[in-house]
C-alpha cells in the first residue's frame, strides 16, 4: 500500500506541475504562436522521448534480470513480488511505445504545413504537450515503483535489515 501511494503521489505531482505549466503558458489563439511553441518543444521532447525510451527499454530488461535473481533467492517470495515486477514491465512498455509515438510526431516538418488549417496547430501543439507530461509522469511513476519493488526485495532478502 505504501508503494502505491507513493507512485501515485509522484506522478500525481508531475501532472500538477505540467498542469501549472500549461496555464503559465497562456492560451495559444494563432497558428503562428502554436508552431512558435511547437519549435520551442520540440528539441527539449525529442531529448526527453530518447531518455524515456532508453530508461523504459533498460528497465524492461533489469525486469528479467530481478525475475532471475528472485528465482534464484533461498528466500521465499509472495505474489506480490512478482504482481510488482509485472506492473513495472507493463508500465516499462507502455512508456517505450508511448515515447517512439512523440518522437514520430515530434519529427514531423511543422513548419512545412501550409494548407491545413490554422485551428490544427493549437491543438497539435496541446497534444504534443500533454503527451510530454503523460510520459513524464509515467517516468516517475515507474521510477517510484521500482524503487519499491528494490525495497521490498532487499527486506525480504535481509530480513534483520529495517528499509
Amino acid at each position: 500500500m505504501k508503494n502505491t501511494a507513493l507512485t501515485t503521489g509522484a506522478a500525481a505531482l508531475i501532472l500538477a506541475v505540467g498542469l501549472a505549466g500549461h496555464f503559465a503558458s497562456g492560451a495559444i489563439y494563432s497558428s503562428v504562436e502554436a508552431r512558435d511553441m511547437i519549435s520551442a518543444l520540440s528539441s527539449p521532447a525529442l531529448y526527453l522521448g530518447s531518455a524515456i525510451a532508453a530508461s523504459a527499454s533498460t528497465t524492461l530488461a533489469l525486469m528479467l534480470t530481478l525475475l532471475g535473481l528472485v528465482r534464484r533467492a533461498d528466500a521465499e517470495f509472495d505474489p506480490q513480488m512478482y504482481r510488482q515486477i509485472y506492473r513495472i514491465a507493463v508500465l516499462s512498455t507502455i512508456l517505450l511505445a508511448g515515447a517512439v509515438v512523440m518522437l514520430l510526431l515530434m519529427t514531423m516538418p511543422i513548419g512545412e504545413f501550409d494548407d491545413v488549417p490554422g485551428s490544427w496547430f493549437p491543438m497539435l501543439y496541446n497534444a504534443l504537450y500533454w503527451i510530454v507530461v503523460v510520459l513524464s509522469a509515467g517516468l516517475v511513476a515507474m521510477v517510484t515503483m521500482l524503487f519499491g519493488t528494490v525495497r521490498s526485495l532487499i527486506a525480504k532478502l535481509t530480513p534483520h535489515d529495517d528499509v
